[in-house]
């Protein structure tokens, strides 16, 4: 490299730069350095020139100056248009939920879009598949953006939590091409990188690598002491074998007590000398510098270490009224301005931050625990207090459960708890539960309330019904509010399990509103309600319970909920349209409530997700199935985390319909598969129904009749085993349904129009619109296909005027494959109707577009060149995953037969379909059978 690139050296003795230890809400900002500067052309040249390497791995013991490599290779990438990301780990951050909220905030640093879905996604549980799933949105958020995204992660040696490294190596093996990761530690880092390293994407430096050369050295030692000779900088150096931090130390000998550097290194003293470790530094902070301060500073030390962060005022609430005021700000002010100890850690709209130099910080606590528990405690006691004054609850919890006030601290994230929901920090809440005691936690009822709240979020189904019934034995019965807490929850619990007989046995209690009742409350209760009146088919009654909703308050909180409840209870409306049929109401309603989310992202989660769900419904149905797929397929996982069994279900049979409409057969069966795991794994009888329903539908369109009966025989067992009398409409319309098309298909057409009279009656009963559309062109069809020429007209024109009216076009055309034609015979008989013929030309435009792209070839757009091998596009794994992939196997199936989970089979599908230039199954497998013939050939 032609011009010289400077390594700037932080002032303390520590190879750090800036903050390093940091809760997850802080760890991400840039370290700070000093300015004082020496050139690195070696070191920050070799790491510019693999800057496209997918990782970087910096190993070496404290002090060899790992993170100010890292801050000067930043500096050289921002010219070179690389985006970077930091993240330095600590303790605090050791916690798998504080690190994927550390990761996803470094990243949204850059970038806010590349955690928008990961954000959602947090927390809704901790099991490895929602881990995975959130790596990938990451990843997938990285991928969607131009440009080339370093992500320097600092201190890895500081996190030891194995599901926090199983997430680091998902981010490795799925990351893309313009990811790469720097990673910097003391010891071996924890994650497998021999495939990197076989590849050629893996840079790999050690103490040897990072250490000063002699010419380093001299040029540091020459920055900051002005008279040094050659000869005394050599000695320096191989005093300390080129170990920066030794060198520091040396230099702030040499400055405190006026000592040259002869006689720090006289002849022959050290040339042989060990290398100093790391209980060097903690000695040397002992000798060289407490052993200077005054008693009343050393004091202050000592407390300041209990605090991962400092700012003024705190350090004089620490050391309270044995010291003045001022003489506490001149210590700070003398510390930052030695820059030895102190570095910066942000700002906030009161305070300067600092952190304490962390082996110092370390020494300081050394002595801090030899004091008696009363003394520690009473520091602690201090601490709590001013943070819980200036309203940083995070850090007040934890020292008031270190001063042994575990009840204080329990009322304070008793009394906090709302407001961090409305905000939507359920996250944060998770972490103040798990700073207390759990006999704390028992000993409330708001807190054990909120515990279930949490086992929801989780998606801990059978612990928060454990724990509801624990806690609802252990209730007083005089206790009226909570008693109607604890009953909204076991509501909110028979929503996500799709218990519709549960929820209704509450009704009753529902109404009976205590007085005293605080808004969340009222509007959790209203949201319900509209649940159950909407599965009910009562779509006023579901209306009517949003309509309650007080107005809102002069700042624009609602008086009857969070602002995202009301989003959540304006889509449930949503939701309402839709199974009424009423399109054009559901569209405007989650497009309204799409927007209204977007910059609450994590509050509304819940909002977002139904509303996407119920808008990719209507999409499909109004005839753009390639929208809707791509609309839904972007945000499955958030959807299928977050949201109850209705929108899964819709948006899993919305994405087969739009995958069979396109020809996609295999990727509509692996939509099935998915929505059959997803409702046997939560035990939800009513979507394994459709889901069985649907299967029926798709092999008798197959012409595989033996599996369409088996099928059958499947649904009427599961139906009759569900017991649910609210759902007995919804379950014995799917069933019927399925009879009914394996009777038209075998063209028993007397028997399927017996069977759909009281089906349709059963509809319109129901408010079902759209099912009852569909059912009357079945009914038509059978008409036609009888001879009954007269009523097939009649049943058909009825039907296509009420669709027209809640504007469907899938609904007829998938009604039937006869369905257009008659459509359009009825059409050339009331030509004179010219709305009529506008719709029809709707529907045959509809079709012709979904035939046309069902006739392209699959495999051949943007695909390479057959004159490819597949040796050279896939690697081994993605090619074992498209051999059974081929074998029309299901995700769960190759996941189980190569040992992987299935969020990784489904992250090779993605890196196959972008390789070999196809969007679906069976297009990979066609263009698999091109490359096998070329291969041959």
């Amino acid at each position: 490299m032609n011009e010289t690139i400077f390594l700037r050296i932080p002032d303390h003795a520590d190879d750090r730069a800036g903050p390093s230890s940091a809760p997850a809400d802080r760890a991400c900002g840039s370290p700070r350095v000093s300015t004082r500067i020496v050139g690195r052309e070696r070191l920050i040249g070799q790491l510019v020139e693999s800057r496209r390497k997918r990782c970087i791995v910096m190993q070496g013991p404290a002090g060899y100056g790992k993170t100010t490599a890292l801050i000067a290779w930043r500096e050289a990438l921002y010219p070179l248009a690389f985006q970077v990301a930091w993240l330095t780990l600590s303790e605090e951050i050791d916690d798998l939920a504080r690190f994927l909220d550390a990761l996803a905030a470094s990243l949204a640093q850059v970038d806010p879009a590349i955690a928008g879905d990961a954000a959602l996604l947090g927390g809704r549980g901790m099991d490895d598949e929602a881990i995975e799933r959130t790596i990938i949105a990451l990843v997938r958020g990285i991928a969607s953006r131009q440009g080339d995204l370093v992500l320097v992660l600092d201190d890895l040696h500081r996190l030891t939590d194995p599901r926090c490294h199983q997430s680091l190596q998902w981010l490795l093996d799925y990351a893309p091409s313009n990811l790469h990761v720097a990673l910097a530690s003391r010891g071996a880092i924890p994650l497998s990188v021999g495939r990197i390293r076989d590849e050629g994407l893996l840079l790999e430096l050690d103490m040897r690598d990072l250490r000063f050369s002699v010419a380093e050295s001299h040029a540091f030692l020459k920055s900051q002491l002005r008279e040094i000779s050659p000869r005394d900088a050599r000695r320096m150096h191989e005093m300390t074998d080129g170990w920066i931090a030794g060198l520091q130390l040396l230099v702030v000998s040499a400055k405190r007590g006026n000592v040259a550097p002869k006689h720090l290194v006289p002849d022959g003293a050290f040339t042989s000398a060990p290398l100093l470790g790391i209980h060097s530094f903690a000695e040397y902070f002992s000798r060289e510098v407490l052993s200077r301060l005054a008693a009343n500073e050393c004091e202050l030390l000592v407390r300041m270490a209990v605090c991962e962060r400092l700012c003024a005022p705190l350090c004089v609430a620490l050391i309270g009224a044995e010291d003045r005021p001022a003489d506490v700000l001149r210590l700070l002010a003398r510390l930052e301005s030695d820059n030895l100890f102190l570095a910066p850690a942000g700002h906030d709209a009161h305070h300067a931050w600092y952190r304490l130099n962390p082996l110092f910080r370390e020494t300081l606590l050394e002595r801090f625990r030899a004091r008696s528990e009363a003394q520690r405690r009473q520091v602690h006691r201090d601490a709590w207090q001013w943070f819980r004054a200036h309203d940083h609850v995070d850090e007040a919890v934890r020292h008031a459960v270190l001063a042994g006030e575990c009840a204080a601290a329990a009322n304070l994230v008793a009394h906090v708890a709302h407001g961090l929901q409305a905000r939507g920090e359920l996250r944060r809440i998770v972490a103040l539960m798990r700073l207390l005691p759990p006999a704390e936690i028992q000993a409330r009822v708001g807190l054990r309330l909120w515990m279930i709240h949490l086992h929801l979020y989780n998606r801990e189904f059978d612990a928060c019904a454990c724990a509801l019934e624990r806690l609802r034995a252990d209730l007083a019965p005089d206790d009226t509010l909570s008693h109607y807490r604890l009953m909204l929850l076991q509501g909110a619990l028979a929503v996500q399990r799709d218990d519709l007989d549960a929820a209704c046995a509450l009704l009753p209690r529902l109404h009976a509103l205590p007085d005293d009742a605080p808004g969340v409350t009222i509007g959790a209760r209203n949201n319900l309600l509209s649940w159950i009146h909407t599965l009910r088919g009562e779509y006023e009654d579901a209306r009517r319970s949003q309509a309650e909703r007080a107005p809102l308050l002069a700042d624009g909180t609602p008086l009857t909920g969070t602002p995202a409840g009301v989003l959540s209870g304006r889509a449930l409306v949503g939701f309402g349209h839709l199974l009424e049929g009423d399109l054009l109401r559901t569209e405007r309603v989650c497009r309204d409530v799409l927007h209204e989310a977007e910059p609450r992202r994590g509050a509304a989660a819940e909002a977002s997700a139904l509303a996407t769900a119920l808008l990719g419904e209507v999409l499909y149905e109004s005839g753009d199935a390639d929208q809707a797929r791509r609309l839904l397929e972007e945000r499955l996982d958030v959807i299928e985390r977050v949201s109850f069994p209705d929108a899964v279900t819709s948006v899993l049979t919305v994405l087969s319909a739009s995958h069979w409409l396109a020809g996609h057969r295999l990727d509509a069966i692996a939509c099935l598969d998915r929505l059959e795991d997803y409702a046997a794994r939560h035990e939800l009888r009513r979507a394994l129904a459709y889901c069985g329903g649907q299967r029926v539908r798709r092999d008798l369109q197959s012409g595989q009749f033996d599996a369409a009966h088996a099928g059958l025989a499947r649904l009427d067992e599961l139906i009759a085993r569900a017991g649910s009398r609210a759902h007995e409409a919804d379950l014995r319309f799917v069933a019927q349904l399925a009879h009914i098309d394996w009777r038209l298909a075998h063209e028993d057409f007397d028997a399927a129009a017996h069977a759909l009279t009281p089906l349709i009656a059963l509809c319109r009963e129901r408010g079902w619109q759209r099912r009852a559309v569909s059912l009357d062109v079945r009914k038509a069809v059978t008409a036609h296909y009888r001879g009954d020429a007269a009523n097939a007209r009649k049943l058909m024109l009825e039907a296509v005027r009420h669709g027209h009216r809640l504007r469907l076009v899938r609904t007829l055309l998938d009604a039937h494959p006869a369905a257009l034609e008659l459509t359009s015979r009825v059409c050339e008989e009331n030509q004179q109707d010219g709305v009529l013929q506008f719709y029809a030309d709707r529907l045959r435009d509809a079709h012709a577009c979904a035939t046309a792209k069902r006739a392209t070839t699959p495999g051949t757009a943007g695909a390479r060149s057959v004159d490819s091998k597949a040796s050279d596009i896939l690697s081994v794994r993605e090619s074992k995953v498209l051999s059974l992939l081929a074998q029309a196997l299901p995700n769960k199936k190759i996941a189980r037969t190569m040992g992987i989970s299935p969020e990784t089979v489904k992250w090779h599908l993605k890196n196959i379909y972008g390789k070999l230039g196809v969007s679906s199954r069976d297009e990979a497998v066609a263009r698999s059978r091109d490359l096998a013939l070329s291969d041959g050939a």
